[in-house]
C-alpha cells in the first residue's frame, strides 16, 4: 500500500523555509504513523458482502439505528464467519463496517478491547487460555463456555452468546501411509517413536501459545531435544504434511483440507488442547444497546454451526478456491435464515 501526502505548495517563499525543523519532522512522522495504522491495520477481505433479507425465525428482527463494527481473525474459518456476521447483520438493518481479516488473535483482541471493532466470533479455549490467562483448560465444553462467559463480562464487559457446537480444536494430521508406517493412532504413541520420526510442522501462534506446541510436547512425554520442528504458514502445512515433508502437522480440526488431503487427525487422548467452541463476542456497551435482538439473530446461527458446517464451508473456500463472503451467503440462504431480496 503506499499513501500520498498532499499539502500546499509556497512556490515564492525561499527554499530555506521549506525544510522542516526536527520536531516538525517528528510530529510528521508520527502523524503518519497514525494514519498507516488507522487505515491499514483493520481492513478487510474475503470479498464483498451481499446483504439479504431476514427470513423465517429471524424475520421480525430489527437493527436500524444500530452501529456494528465487525472483526474477524485472517485465516479461512474466521473469514467466513466474519462474513456470516457482516451479512446477518446488514440484512437486519444495521450500519455495518466491516473490519473482518485482523492478523493473529492478540490483534483481534486488542480491537475488541479498544472499541476498534464491536463483534467477533472468538472460541471458547482462545478465550479462557489465552486472554484469561489460565493455564488448564476445562474439559467440559459447556462449563468452559459459562466461565469465560463470566470472567470476560467481570473483568472485561465483553458479552459471549451461547456457543455453536463446532469445536474447531488444535490436532496432529498425518498421513495414511506414515499412520500405516508408524502404527499410530493417538498423540500418546508418539513417545514410543524414534526421533527420527518426530518431525513436526506448526504455524508460529502454535509454537509460541501458551497452550502450544512445547506444553503440549510435556504432556506427551516428549523431550524437546527429540523432536524437529519446521515453523510454516498455516496454509502450507496441510499440503507440507501430506507431502512427506514432515510426519505430522499442525491442523484445525474443522479445516476441510483435511478430507480433501486425506490426513486423518490423531486423537488427543490426554485430553490436552481446549475445547475451541466458537461464540459471538460482543462489546458489552453496543450490545446492551440493542440485547434481545442480538441474541435472536445470532442464537438460532450459532446452533446451525456444526463441524460438519464448518468443514463443508471452509473446504468450499480453500479447496474449491470461494470468496468467503459467497460462501457464507450460500449457506445463509440454505439454512433458510436469509432470502435473496428481489431487484
Amino acid at each position: 500500500m503506499s499513501m500520498h501526502v498532499h499539502g500546499s505548495q509556497a512556490v515564492s517563499a525561499p527554499m530555506r523555509r521549506l525544510r522542516p525543523s526536527p520536531r516538525r519532522l517528528l510530529i510528521l512522522l508520527v502523524m503518519a504513523c497514525s494514519l498507516i495504522f488507522s487505515s491499514c491495520a483493520l481492513g478487510t477481505s474475503g470479498g464483498l458482502s451481499a446483504k439479504g433479507k431476514l427470513a423465517g425465525s429471524l424475520a421480525d428482527i430489527n437493527l436500524r439505528g444500530q452501529s456494528v463494527a465487525v472483526g474477524s481473525k485472517n485465516f479461512t474459518e474466521q473469514l467466513v464467519l466474519g462474513k456470516i456476521a457482516v451479512i446477518l447483520l446488514k440484512s437486519a438493518g444495521a450500519d455495518v463496517n466491516d473490519l473482518t481479516n485482523i492478523p493473529g488473535s492478540s490483534s483481534a483482541r486488542q480491537a475488541l478491547l479498544s472499541g476498534q471493532i464491536d463483534f467477533q466470533w472468538e472460541y471458547t479455549g482462545t478465550g479462557w487460555i489465552s486472554y484469561l490467562g489460565h493455564s488448564d483448560p476445562i474439559t467440559d465444553p459447556e462449563q468452559q463456555y459459562v466461565a469465560v462467559r463470566d470472567e470476560d463480562l467481570a473483568k472485561n464487559h465483553m458479552v459471549w452468546l451461547p456457543p455453536a457446537p463446532m469445536n474447531n480444536t488444535y490436532g496432529f494430521a498425518i498421513t495414511q501411509k506414515t499412520k500405516d508406517r508408524l502404527g499410530v493412532s493417538k498423540l500418546s504413541d508418539l513417545a514410543a517413536l524414534p526421533s527420527s520420526e518426530l518431525s513436526f510442522c506448526v504455524e508460529s501462534e502454535l509454537n509460541s501459545r501458551n497452550d502450544g506446541f512445547e506444553p503440549m510436547a510435556a504432556k506427551y512425554d516428549l523431550s524437546l531435544g527429540q523432536v524437529q520442528r519446521k515453523v510454516l504458514d498455516t496454509g502450507a502445512i496441510y499440503s507440507a504434511t501430506a507431502d512427506g515433508l514432515c510426519n505430522f502437522g499442525e491442523v484445525f480440526t474443522t479445516d476441510g483440507r483435511i478430507k480433501a488431503l486425506n490426513l486423518t487427525v490423531l486423537e488427543d487422548d490426554r485430553h490436552f488442547f481446549p475445547n475451541y467452541n466458537v461464540s459471538p463476542v460482543m462489546r458489552q456497551k453496543t450490545y446492551n444497546k440493542a440485547a434481545d435482538q442480538y441474541r435472536e439473530l445470532f442464537d438460532p446461527v450459532s446452533k446451525a454451526l456444526t463441524n460438519d458446517a464448518l468443514l463443508a464451508m471452509n473446504a468450499e473456500v480453500d479447496v474449491q478456491g470461494r470468496e468467503p463472503a459467497d460462501v457464507a451467503y450460500d449457506w445463509l440462504i440454505a439454512q433458510g435464515f436469509i432470502t435473496k431480496p428481489k431487484s
